[in-house]
C-alpha cells in the first residue's frame, strides 16, 4: 500500500460538558478519509501555544470544516456591536495565519460552509449577515425549530458555472445541494473564481490557483450523508486528487 497524502483539518473551541476541547465533527473525517483516500491530523485552533505557520509544511493540504461558529465581522472591516454569535476567535486567527501559510508553500486549501467563508475573508472579501430574513433570498436555512436531520435536509439548487472546475467535474450544470447557512458572501475576494451560484444570485462555491496549489470552496455541505450521495462523494475525490498534486479535472 503506498503512503497516503496527509490531510490537515481544522479544529473548532468547544464547551463539552462545561469542558473546553478541540473538536471536529466526525462526518467531515470519515468523508476526507475515505474518498479523498487521506490520512488525517488534527490542527488545534489555540494560536496562544502554536503557530500554525509550524504545523504547514508537514501537510499536504488542509480542509476548513463548517460549524455554528461565525466568523468575527472584525476579520472583514466590520466594526459592529451586534453581530450574531456564537465566535470562535481562536479558531479565527488560526485559519487565517494556516491558509496564508499554506498558500505560501502551494498547497491545496479545501473548504466547507464556514471554511468557504473564511476562504473569502481571507481572500479579501466580506459577508453578509442578512440572509435569514432578505426577503429577496431564497430560504438558505431550514426553519428554527426542526431536527437536527430536517436542518440537514434542507436542500435548494446551485447553477455551476460554466467552463469551472465544479462544471468540468460532474459534467452537469446543476447540483442539488444541503444548504445550512445564515450568512453569505457579500463582496467576493480577489482572485476567487465563482464556481456555482443559487437562484437568487448568492454565491454557492469559488476557487483560485495560487502559486500552483488549487483553492476549492462550497457554502454546501458535501460531508452530510456522503455514503448515500456520489456528488457529495465527488467533492472529496477532488480533494484526494489536490493532495496528489493531481489535475482536479482531466481536460
Amino acid at each position: 500500500m503506498s503512503e497516503r497524502p496527509v490531510l490537515g483539518v481544522i479544529c473548532c473551541n468547544r464547551l463539552i460538558d462545561g469542558q473546553e476541547a478541540q473538536s471536529v465533527m466526525t462526518r467531515y473525517l470519515i468523508s476526507s478519509l475515505k474518498y479523498a483516500d487521506a490520512a488525517a491530523l488534527l490542527i488545534p485552533a489555540m494560536p496562544e501555544l502554536m503557530s500554525a505557520k509550524e504545523v504547514a509544511p508537514r501537510l499536504d493540504g488542509i480542509l476548513l470544516t463548517g460549524t455554528p461558529s461565525n466568523l468575527n465581522p472584525e476579520r472583514y472591516g466590520d466594526l459592529v456591536e451586534d453581530a450574531p454569535g456564537p465566535f470562535d476567535h481562536r479558531r479565527d486567527e488560526t485559519t487565517a495565519v494556516l491558509i496564508d501559510a499554506m498558500l505560501d508553500l502551494g498547497k491545496p486549501v479545501f473548504g466547507i460552509c464556514r471554511g468557504f467563508q473564511e476562504l473569502n475573508v481571507a481572500f479579501g472579501g466580506t459577508l453578509r449577515r442578512d440572509m435569514a430574513e432578505h426577503p429577496a433570498l431564497l430560504a438558505h436555512h431550514a426553519p428554527d425549530g426542526v431536527s437536527f436531520d430536517d436542518m440537514f435536509n434542507h436542500i435548494h439548487p446551485v447553477k455551476l458555472s460554466e467552463g469551472g472546475t465544479l462544471r468540468r467535474a460532474y459534467g452537469e450544470d446543476q447540483l442539488d445541494v444541503v444548504s445550512v447557512h445564515y450568512q453569505g458572501v457579500a463582496k467576493l475576494g480577489q482572485g476567487l473564481h465563482v464556481e456555482a451560484m443559487a437562484p437568487d444570485g448568492v454565491v454557492e462555491a469559488v476557487s483560485a490557483d495560487v502559486n500552483g496549489a488549487p483553492v476549492l470552496a462550497v457554502q454546501w455541505h458535501p460531508e452530510w450523508r456522503a455514503s448515500e450521495n456520489p456528488q457529495s462523494q465527488l467533492f472529496f475525490k477532488l480533494l484526494g486528487r489536490a493532495l496528489r498534486r493531481e489535475p482536479l479535472v482531466q481536460d
